[in-house]
């Protein structure tokens, strides 16, 4: 399989180019040449596979060129050595709990996944040494470094924001030492970012050093997230709710739901997509003027989703051929306050019982507010509630079960290197590695 980039404007390149590289050469995004439809049989009996199982075959549609047969299905089974359950909490909504792997978070999958895919290319090249640079807003840097950790050949830097990502979040990356280096940038998560998509483009960091990105900008990173969307339908077709399916994503750099817009165009029978927003509202916008008006990220309790300009809005644009009309049509919007977060995890709480974390919230309540009748709704629960432990607690009154994961990771002493967000500042740094 071939992969072109977004702006058209560089070479195609093949599985392991793109994955290796990151970004293509004119700073667009790599997209697959095909997206190949899986076929009726595979639906029709899906809800009698496992997750694994049912990872393989999807990730087959997009792998299986280019990675062998057995590699490919390793790689798949080592990834998701957790499960994703499908959780009823009330009338015809239910969430979609992807914080039960490593990290507690729905990254596990994406990071996990590159990891294995990027080590057995590095492995296969005979390269000595790949550097992984990864800007998060909270859970990106935690699944890719926990993801990476201890690979040999590859060493990750993870930029992120000071003072604006939890003290959960940060303790899962900046306490690992090994091949994990943490660089606490003076600045947001729209400054870490675009660091890292310079440092892609500066010539002379290119000839020095060999870089990659593990955000959701790399296929290898976002692709697999596909994986976890055709296993919740598989799990609403065994509780015969699998009719009229809509699947809220809370959306911050939009990786997630392409991932799930990918599914939809591979055959798989969702109704549609709502993308919840919190105040960082636009991508909501865009659908209600047809306008992409990017601006700088403000800071919400759902900081996870602070992107003032997601970088994967590039490929649904490409996806639905630029056409707003064509977007609008298959994916709604949703945006909601710091207020109305708070309000729908206490509410939830006390009505069901059921803890929300703050993005959830958002998925949640889109879902709340935007089902129509006979339809089933599905919401991304991306990350365990105790990752926002102080928020949480102080929306419910009450306290919230730490997971012993999380508490190992608690125990461990922070380390992590002072970083302006001036590229001369970082560009100087990777050259003295």
């Amino acid at each position: 399989m071939k992969y072109y980039s977004t702006n058209r404007q560089a070479p195609v390149a093949t599985l392991e180019e793109a994955v290796v590289k990151g970004l293509a050469a004119d700073k667009g995004l790599f997209m697959p040449e095909t997206i190949k439809p899986l076929p009726q049989e595979f639906y029709d009996t899906i809800e009698t596979l496992s997750f694994q199982e049912i990872a393989y075959r999807v990730a087959d549609a997009f792998f299986g060129e280019d990675v062998p047969a057995e590699t490919l299905k390793q790689i798949v089974y080592d990834t998701l050595n957790f499960d994703v359950p499908l959780v009823h909490v009330k009338d015809c909504i239910y969430s979609l709990e992807l914080f039960h792997g490593p990290t507690l978070a729905f990254k596990d999958v994406g990071g996990r996944f590159m990891a294995r895919l990027l080590g057995y290319f590095i492995r296969k090249e005979g390269k000595r040494q790949v550097n992984v640079l990864v800007a998060t807003s909270g859970d990106t840097g935690s699944a890719v470094a926990n993801g990476f950790l201890g690979v040999e050949g590859i060493h990750v830097y993870v930029l992120y924001p000071k003072g604006k990502v939890s003290e959960i979040q940060e303790k899962q990356f900046t306490t690992l030492g090994q091949n994990i280096t943490a660089l606490e940038v003076e600045g947001t998560f729209d400054d870490c970012q675009a660091l890292v998509k310079s440092a892609f483009m500066d010539k002379d960091l290119n000839e020095h050093l060999q870089l990659t990105s593990a955000n959701s900008i790399n296929v290898a990173r976002f692709l697999p997230q596909a994986f976890y969307y055709f296993y919740a339908y598989a799990q609403l077709k065994k509780a015969g709710k699998a009719d009229n399916a809509v699947i809220c994503v809370p959306s911050g750099n939009f990786g997630n739901i392409t991932a799930g817009l990918f599914g939809k165009k591979m055959g798989l029978p969702v109704k549609r997509f709502i993308a919840a927003n919190n105040k960082n509202d636009i991508f909501y916008q865009y659908l209600q003027t047809g306008q992409y008006s990017p601006r700088p990220s403000v800071a919400t309790i759902a900081n996870a989703m602070d992107v003032g300009d997601p970088s994967n809005f590039a490929r649904v644009l490409d996806l639905y051929g630029a056409s707003h009309a064509a977007i609008s049509a298959g994916i709604t919007g949703a945006a909601y306050t710091d207020e109305q977060i708070r309000e729908t995890v206490k509410k939830t709480y006390e009505d069901t019982h059921y803890l929300l974390d703050p993005h959830g919230a958002c998925g949640y309540r889109a879902l709340e507010e935007g089902l129509q009748p006979g339809e089933t709704g599905v919401f991304l629960e991306t990350a365990h509630p105790a990752k926002f432990l102080d928020t949480v607690e102080g929306i419910i009154g009450d306290k919230v079960e730490i997971p012993a994961k999380l508490q190992a990771f608690m125990k461990g002493e922070k380390k992590s290197l002072p970083m302006t967000k001036e590229f001369a500042d970082f560009k100087k740094y990777l050259l003295s590695l």
